[in-house]
């Protein structure tokens, strides 16, 4: 099956695709807040091309998978992501997170993928971990403020909170310097509605208060950890710089310019790197 769906302990479905060879290194792809899956169609479509076994699932709520309005939280994430890792039998995986998605990517790799002997590599891409949200034990944080705003817009008209959010400064297209790609704004938007209002507004929750240290802490295998250093969205100090300084085995690149979405604009630099850290 190069696509199908898992159904969890829970009584959630989840959509998963698997391309590519079965016998090949499995490289896991796991996507950002309020997207899916096809927000990776660059990076998967590169992996295939050099042999490799790509697969990504849409997460509860998101995408195709079930519109759950329970469970949207990490440790639901985690486990819904090692649902599919088990039900394909993913060895030798190479588990790649981008923002939300690198949240869930730590949880999972230090709660299951490690434990059981899954995982080879890890990579974080303008990644959420350690957390968010400014606290006295995190003072560098966004505060609440932030994220109540980002429910109201999403409460009130999420459609156009969307397609604010995707022309303006998830791919850095508010600034003078990029060029707006109309077709990436409406795939982004497209994705995002396919999602639950519920699921993703719960999100919100999820990404910027789930606090990843002991995640971070727990995790010894190689990881890279990319971010852009013009992230409106997750900002970098707060974020990459710190995640590597927890990570015991972890090589950091900030990229001068680069957007929250810079897997996308910048695909051509991006890619590369990342087969790069996989061959290593």
């Amino acid at each position: 099956m190069s696509s199908g769906f898992i159904n969890t302990k829970d009584g959630v479905d989840i959509f998963y695709k698997d391309w590519g060879p079965k016998a090949a290194q499995p490289i896991v792809f796991h996507h950002g807040w309020p997207l899916s899956s096809d927000d990776w169609d660059t990076q998967m479509l590169y992996f295939l091309a050099e042999g490799y076994r790509v697969v990504a699932h849409d997460r509860r709520g998101h995408g195709r998978s079930s519109q759950a309005d329970t469970g949207n939280d990490m440790d639901h994430y985690a486990a819904d992501a090692s649902a599919v890792a088990e039900h394909l039998d993913l060895r030798n995986a190479v588990h790649i997170g981008h923002s939300t998605g690198g949240g869930e990517v730590a949880r999972y790799v230090a709660k299951f993928g490690q434990p059981q002997g899954r995982v080879a590599k890890m990579v974080l891409v303008s990644a959420v971990p350690p957390m968010m949200l400014k606290t006295a034990s995190n003072p560098g944080g966004l505060p609440m403020s932030v994220f109540d705003g980002l429910r109201k817009a999403l409460a009130d008209n999420r459609a156009q909170f969307y397609l604010d959010l995707a022309s303006g400064p998830f791919y850095g297209f508010n600034r003078p310097t990029e060029k707006l790609s109309q077709g990436v704004v409406d795939n982004w938007c497209r994705q995002g509605m396919m999602g639950g209002a519920l699921a993703h507004y719960d999100g919100i929750k999820a990404f910027s208060e789930t606090d990843q240290t002991a995640d971070l802490n727990a995790i010894t295998v190689p990881t890279l950890v990319l971010q852009g250093g013009d992230d409106q969205i997750v900002p970098y100090e707060n974020a990459a710089v710190l995640q590597a300084k927890l990570l015991k085995n972890a090589t950091l690149k900030i990229y001068k310019g680069y957007p929250h979405g810079m897997l996308t604009t910048h695909a051509d630099v991006i890619n590369p790197d990342l087969l790069a850290f996989v061959k290593s």
